[in-house]
Protein backbone atom coordinates (compact mmCIF):
# COMPACT_ATOMS: atom_id res chain seq x y z
CA UNK A 1 0.00 0.00 0.00
CA UNK A 2 1.25 3.37 -1.17
CA UNK A 3 1.82 6.30 0.92
CA UNK A 4 -0.27 8.19 -1.59
CA UNK A 5 -3.27 5.92 -1.53
CA UNK A 6 -3.48 6.09 2.45
CA UNK A 7 -2.77 9.97 2.61
CA UNK A 8 -5.70 10.29 -0.24
CA UNK A 9 -7.97 7.79 1.63
CA UNK A 10 -6.95 9.44 5.21
CA UNK A 11 -7.77 13.24 3.74
CA UNK A 12 -10.83 11.89 2.37
CA UNK A 13 -12.32 10.49 6.06
CA UNK A 14 -11.37 14.23 7.86
CA UNK A 15 -12.54 15.99 4.79
CA UNK A 16 -15.95 14.11 4.92
CA UNK A 17 -19.16 15.74 6.15
CA UNK A 18 -19.78 12.24 7.98
CA UNK A 19 -17.49 13.32 11.15
CA UNK A 20 -16.72 16.24 12.51
CA UNK A 21 -13.69 16.88 14.62
CA UNK A 22 -12.25 15.48 16.51
CA UNK A 23 -13.72 12.74 15.42
CA UNK A 24 -12.74 12.67 11.89
CA UNK A 25 -9.18 12.23 13.04
CA UNK A 26 -10.31 8.98 14.90
CA UNK A 27 -11.77 7.48 12.51
CA UNK A 28 -8.60 8.14 10.12
CA UNK A 29 -6.55 6.31 12.60
CA UNK A 30 -9.11 3.68 12.88
CA UNK A 31 -8.65 3.52 9.31
CA UNK A 32 -5.08 3.38 9.31
CA UNK A 33 -4.83 0.97 11.64
CA UNK A 34 -7.02 -1.35 10.33
CA UNK A 35 -5.53 -1.30 6.50
CA UNK A 36 -2.03 -2.19 8.37
CA UNK A 37 -3.93 -4.85 9.47
CA UNK A 38 -4.42 -4.05 13.10
CA UNK A 39 -6.95 -6.26 15.06
CA UNK A 40 -9.26 -6.05 18.10
CA UNK A 41 -10.27 -2.15 16.16
CA UNK A 42 -12.37 0.29 18.73
CA UNK A 43 -13.06 3.71 18.51
CA UNK A 44 -14.22 4.65 22.01
CA UNK A 45 -16.44 8.40 22.78
CA UNK A 46 -15.39 9.25 26.16
CA UNK A 47 -16.20 13.16 25.42
CA UNK A 48 -18.76 13.14 28.36
CA UNK A 49 -16.63 11.27 30.85
CA UNK A 50 -12.80 11.58 30.07
CA UNK A 51 -11.14 15.18 30.28
CA UNK A 52 -7.95 13.91 28.77
CA UNK A 53 -9.83 13.43 25.24
CA UNK A 54 -12.74 12.77 23.36
CA UNK A 55 -11.69 9.61 21.68
CA UNK A 56 -9.70 6.76 22.41
CA UNK A 57 -8.62 4.43 19.94
CA UNK A 58 -7.69 1.18 20.32
CA UNK A 59 -6.18 -1.66 18.07
CA UNK A 60 -3.58 -4.86 18.49
CA UNK A 61 -0.50 -5.54 16.55
CA UNK A 62 1.02 -8.57 15.98
CA UNK A 63 4.23 -7.75 16.58
CA UNK A 64 6.39 -4.37 17.53
CA UNK A 65 7.68 -3.54 13.79
CA UNK A 66 3.72 -3.55 12.80
CA UNK A 67 3.13 -1.40 15.88
CA UNK A 68 5.58 0.80 14.96
CA UNK A 69 4.41 1.14 11.65
CA UNK A 70 1.06 1.81 12.38
CA UNK A 71 2.27 4.63 15.13
CA UNK A 72 4.14 6.13 12.21
CA UNK A 73 1.84 6.25 9.88
CA UNK A 74 -1.11 7.47 12.31
CA UNK A 75 1.62 10.25 13.42
CA UNK A 76 2.74 11.19 9.77
CA UNK A 77 -0.74 11.63 8.17
CA UNK A 78 -2.75 13.23 11.40
CA UNK A 79 -0.12 15.66 11.65
CA UNK A 80 -0.33 16.50 7.98
CA UNK A 81 -3.57 17.16 8.68
CA UNK A 82 -2.76 19.55 11.55
CA UNK A 83 -3.18 17.22 14.38
CA UNK A 84 -0.26 17.80 16.96
CA UNK A 85 0.92 15.06 19.51
CA UNK A 86 1.81 15.80 22.57
CA UNK A 87 3.53 12.51 23.34
CA UNK A 88 4.58 9.34 21.97
CA UNK A 89 5.29 6.74 24.23
CA UNK A 90 6.28 3.26 23.81
CA UNK A 91 7.48 3.60 20.57
CA UNK A 92 11.60 1.54 21.33
CA UNK A 93 10.33 -1.82 22.24
CA UNK A 94 7.47 -1.68 24.09
CA UNK A 95 4.49 -3.92 23.79
CA UNK A 96 1.82 -0.75 24.36
CA UNK A 97 2.45 2.57 22.36
CA UNK A 98 0.36 5.18 23.15
CA UNK A 99 0.08 8.40 20.78
CA UNK A 100 -1.46 11.72 22.45
CA UNK A 101 -3.14 14.03 19.92
CA UNK A 102 -4.96 15.76 22.47
CA UNK A 103 -8.82 15.57 21.60
CA UNK A 104 -7.59 11.82 20.39
CA UNK A 105 -5.33 9.18 22.30
CA UNK A 106 -4.24 6.55 19.97
CA UNK A 107 -3.50 2.82 22.17
CA UNK A 108 -1.57 0.32 19.84
CA UNK A 109 -1.00 -2.67 22.15
CA UNK A 110 0.84 -6.03 20.81
CA UNK A 111 -2.00 -9.01 20.99
CA UNK A 112 0.13 -10.51 23.91
CA UNK A 113 -0.29 -7.33 26.06
CA UNK A 114 -3.84 -6.20 24.88
CA UNK A 115 -5.71 -8.81 27.38
CA UNK A 116 -3.34 -8.14 30.39
CA UNK A 117 -4.23 -4.02 30.66
CA UNK A 118 -8.19 -4.58 29.77
CA UNK A 119 -8.56 -0.77 28.83
CA UNK A 120 -12.01 -1.76 27.52
CA UNK A 121 -13.08 -2.40 30.92
CA UNK A 122 -11.92 1.42 31.55
CA UNK A 123 -14.45 2.67 29.66
CA UNK A 124 -17.66 0.66 29.87
CA UNK A 125 -19.57 3.69 30.34
CA UNK A 126 -18.42 5.25 26.97
CA UNK A 127 -20.08 4.90 23.75
CA UNK A 128 -18.27 3.15 21.07
CA UNK A 129 -18.26 4.19 17.64
CA UNK A 130 -19.03 1.59 14.84
CA UNK A 131 -16.09 1.14 12.65
CA UNK A 132 -17.62 0.83 8.74
CA UNK A 133 -16.54 -2.70 7.50
CA UNK A 134 -14.12 -1.35 4.83
CA UNK A 135 -11.63 0.30 7.54
CA UNK A 136 -10.65 -3.42 8.26
CA UNK A 137 -8.77 -3.52 5.15
CA UNK A 138 -8.12 -2.10 1.74
CA UNK A 139 -10.99 -3.14 -0.53
CA UNK A 140 -10.33 -5.09 -3.85
CA UNK A 141 -11.47 -2.17 -5.82
CA UNK A 142 -8.85 0.22 -4.11
CA UNK A 143 -5.95 -2.18 -4.53
CA UNK A 144 -6.77 -2.85 -8.05
CA UNK A 145 -7.00 0.60 -8.84
CA UNK A 146 -3.89 1.10 -7.29
CA UNK A 147 -1.87 -1.68 -9.02
CA UNK A 148 -2.86 -0.63 -12.16
CA UNK A 149 -1.13 2.88 -11.93
CA UNK A 150 2.58 3.54 -11.98
CA UNK A 151 4.50 6.54 -9.74
CA UNK A 152 3.66 8.98 -12.90
CA UNK A 153 -0.36 7.87 -12.74
CA UNK A 154 -0.56 6.41 -15.84
CA UNK A 155 -2.83 3.58 -16.14
CA UNK A 156 -1.13 0.24 -17.54
CA UNK A 157 -4.36 -2.07 -17.51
Amino acid sequence: MSQEFVAAEVDKIIKSKEFEYPQNMAMAAAWILGNLKGINLKVFDVSSSSSLADFYVLASASNSTQANSMADAISANLRRNGMKFISKEGVSGSDWILLDGGDIIVHIFQESARDVYELESVWTEAKQVKIPNDYYFSSEDAEAAENATDKKGRDFF
